[in-house]
């Protein structure tokens, strides 16, 4: 279910100018960043790209929500470090972007980090957005 604008607790803006080849900036100041295309993509890549901020972003809320179902359960995770891997190609409608969520929970099982994982997967915000929009893989790795 979709929040209502009444619900929304903080809204994060941002501006790009020159799109893949310039600069985007939050309006608060506390990112201003240049972005150019990844070599891998015919660019420079000397700055950002998309696809490291919304891996940063993915892998960031993914954390917060692990550490929300860990709460929950009485798990200790310290010591996890979740890494979200953006990937980007071609597809039928031009382009397309793929992720895959690494977890390590060096405190549990393989077993209890990959239902904390999947639970995340249920909670997290990100995780919510892209559902349906894009294939998204969970994987437990060593610490």
């Amino acid at each position: 279910m979709a929040i209502q604008q009444s619900d929304v607790k903080y809204t994060a803006v941002a501006t790009a100018e020159g799109g893949r080849d310039g600069r985007v900036a939050a309006t608060d100041g506390k990112l201003d960043v240049v972005v150019n295309p990844p070599k891998e993509m015919g660019g420079s890549g000397d700055g950002t790209n998309p696809e490291q901020l919304f891996a940063a972003g993915y892998a960031a809320c993914f954390q917060g929500a692990l550490g929300v179902v860990a709460r929950n359960e009485k798990v200790d995770i310290t010591g996890s470090l979740v890494t979200a891997e953006v990937g980007i190609g071609s597809n039928d409608e031009g382009f397309g972007i793929i992720v895959a969520i690494k977890g390590a929970i060096p405190t549990v099982d393989a077993e209890t980090a990959k239902s904390l994982l999947e639970k995340a997967h249920q909670v997290c915000p990100y995780s919510k957005a892209t559902r349906g929009n894009i294939e998204v893989t969970l994987e437990v790795v060593s610490a």
